[in-house]
């Protein structure tokens, strides 16, 4: 399978594409990046994505045809099943459940992302900040010595962690929310994600710009208070 053509369909600020994007780059894998406009969508992206949401992964196989796997969750396990390179999920099947367990509370951080980058209000922003404390704060509890989530191993699960510190290497430039002032572990995990190639990679070299547009288009509490 690893000689198999693969497109990844993207959106430059959609952590979930950002996970598929990493997993293919710790594996090794060339692939091809095409971009959609969310607020726009195209038919011929409709017509292959039937939640209308990115990451798609179109896979072109040997007699020429095209499958379509969408949800970065499948991709991500598509891709450690039949890619080459180093492995992403632990060989122990307790360890990688509970890896799974894991990423999902990661999807759980990004709903509360969502409310606090789009607060509208001072009310709003800090009962998402504190949201995201408390759950970084269970992250806290279950790092080790690092440098990533299970040690010298770049796993899945750091793929999912690193988007969402991304989304805060810019809100810092602004209006710093301290969400990692008490979390040691928390904050070098952090920073050794961002130095890892497949994480800088993984977006544009405009992200940072992007992410202020919208935070501009949605109104965001955290542009004022950082006024």
């Amino acid at each position: 399978m690893s000689d198999t053509k693969l497109t990844l369909i993207s959106h430059h600020l959609c952590p979930y594409v950002q996970r598929a994007a990493i997993a293919l780059s710790e594996k090794g894998v060339t692939f091809e990046r095409r971009y959609v406009d969310l607020a726009a969508k195209p038919d011929w992206f409709l017509a292959i994505s039937p939640l209308g949401k990115v990451p798609l992964l179109i896979v072109k196989q040997y007699d020429g045809t095209e499958a379509v796997l969408f949800e970065s969750a499948v991709i991500c396990e598509y891709l450690e099943e039949t890619q080459p390179g180093a492995a992403l999920h632990p060989a122990d099947p307790l360890t990688r459940a509970r890896h799974r367990g894991w990423i999902e509370f990661g999807s759980s951080i990004l709903s509360d992302l969502w409310g606090f980058e789009t607060a509208k209000d001072a009310g709003t922003y800090e009962t998402k900040r504190k949201a995201l404390i408390d759950k970084f704060g269970r992250v806290e509890a279950e790092l080790g010595n690092g440098p990533f989530f299970s040690g010298e191993t770049f796993s899945l699960v750091d793929a999912v962690f690193a988007p969402i510190f991304r989304y805060f290497d810019v809100f810092d430039t602004i209006a710093p929310a301290g969400v990692f002032d008490e979390l040691p572990c928390v904050t070098a995990w952090r920073n050794a994600l961002a130095a890892r190639q497949s994480v800088g990679e993984a977006v544009s070299v405009d992200y940072g710009d992007r992410l202020k547009v919208f935070l501009t288009h949605h109104d965001a509490w955290l542009l004022k208070a950082a006024a």
